[in-house]
């Protein structure tokens, strides 16, 4: 939906299809990676991150994940993309077969082909929230089965998965010796008083789960290219050798505003998450309004995943013509899998509140004239 937008010339369009946050990076996070380049920090530096930021996560780690590690459990790498690369190329062979839950993060699927890995889905259950459903995953378990791919908060349904859930999955991976490879970039970002829970942090699944994160969406971070991993010592030292093959090492001098960030964001992330609160409660409150339409109130991320299946379209025909007819882009369910269908993703994190607003009644005139229709 973004290439077609830019494909649009002379309309004034609103963007809520990527998830791109609309703050700008705080500033004492620019001023500390400006120092640092004036402090001539401009040359190569430690392969698997530089000592300070990977001590500084290993803190956080311990404390917020309630996951004991030290600096040497932690790879700092160019965003949670080259993260999961290295997750994948590190414990993928050719004809491995790894676990998706659906709807899924697209970039996953390519990443796990590219390793000679074979894609297996697994839907979330729909209609009860999209649920994570420990036995239709197990179903699917083969002597082929390597990993699971967890996604927690969920992009795209906004689901964050309870301790029993989280609990049901390791009962699967501990009994089958399965990897957990967990993206957790969205951990910062939940609401109504929903917890983020890392699976790592469940007994048995240290050993067994890369977990990913990144700077990109709670610190407003994403042009910056910078994550990190967490796992094993000899998990984390498999994709030391990806990374470093690959691209040396994470840029250095950004690796100070990292650092800032990661040690006195915790204001900033709180102003951030309070934006991104309200905005999703006007994207909620609007889009139950609209006919044919129904929006579960998300409980993390910066995506609402309204239901418009009693429209009787497409979610790829509707994401075409709201973009079309009414200037608002959007993204069907549909790309993110086949459990997406009927569905369309909405980043409200990605607009001020004012343009938020205005999407949603530009989407009103949109879903009323559906119905007269």
């Amino acid at each position: 939906m973004f290439a077609k937008a830019a494909a649009i010339a002379d309309r004034d369009l609103i963007h809520l299809e990527l998830g791109m946050p609309v703050h700008d990076t705080p500033d004492f996070i620019k001023d500390a990676t400006i120092a640092a380049l004036k402090a001539g920090d401009v040359h190569y530096s430690s392969f698997q991150g530089q000592p300070a930021l990977r001590a500084a996560l290993a803190e956080k780690i311990t404390r917020f994940n309630a996951v004991p590690v030290d600096a040497g459990q932690v790879l700092v790498t160019n965003g949670l993309t080259q993260a999961s690369y290295a997750a994948f190329m590190a414990t993928i062979n050719p004809g491995d077969e790894v676990i998706l839950l659906d709807p899924y993060y697209p970039q996953h699927v390519g990443k796990i082909e590219l390793c000679g890995g074979k894609v297996v889905l697994v839907p979330l259950d729909a209609e009860n929230d999209f649920a994570l459903r420990a036995d239709w995953i197990a179903a699917k378990v083969t002597e082929k089965t390597r990993a699971v791919v967890l996604v927690n908060p969920c992009n795209p349904t906004g689901r964050i998965y309870t301790r029993e859930e989280l609990e049901a999955l390791a009962e699967v991976a501990i009994r089958h010796n399965l990897v957990v490879i967990s993206d957790e970039v969205y951990e910062y970002i939940t609401f109504d008083g929903h917890a983020h829970i890392s699976i790592a942090a469940l007994p048995g699944m240290a050993e067994r789960t890369i977990t990913l994160s990144a700077f990109t969406k709670a610190y407003a971070m994403d042009g910056w290219r910078i994550g990190y991993a967490f796992a094993s010592a000899e998990l984390i030292g498999g994709m030391s050798k990806i990374v470093t093959n690959e691209v040396t090492h994470v840029n250095t001098f950004i690796q100070a505003g990292a650092l800032a960030a990661v040690t006195g964001g915790d204001e900033a992330v709180a102003h951030m998450v309070g934006d991104d609160r309200a905005k999703r409660d006007i994207v909620v409150r609007a889009m139950n309004q609209m006919p044919g339409v129904t929006c579960m109130p998300p409980q993390g991320t910066i995506y609402a995943f309204p239901c418009v299946r009693e429209t009787g379209l497409s979610s790829q025909e509707l994401a075409d013509r709201i973009l079309d007819e009414c200037g608002v882009v959007v993204e069907a369910g549909s790309f993110y899998g086949a459990a997406g269908e009927g569905y369309l993703r909405v980043c409200f994190g990605s607009q001020s509140a004012e343009r938020i607003g205005e999407a949603m009644e530009r989407l009103r005139g949109f879903f009323s004239g559906l119905k007269a229709a």
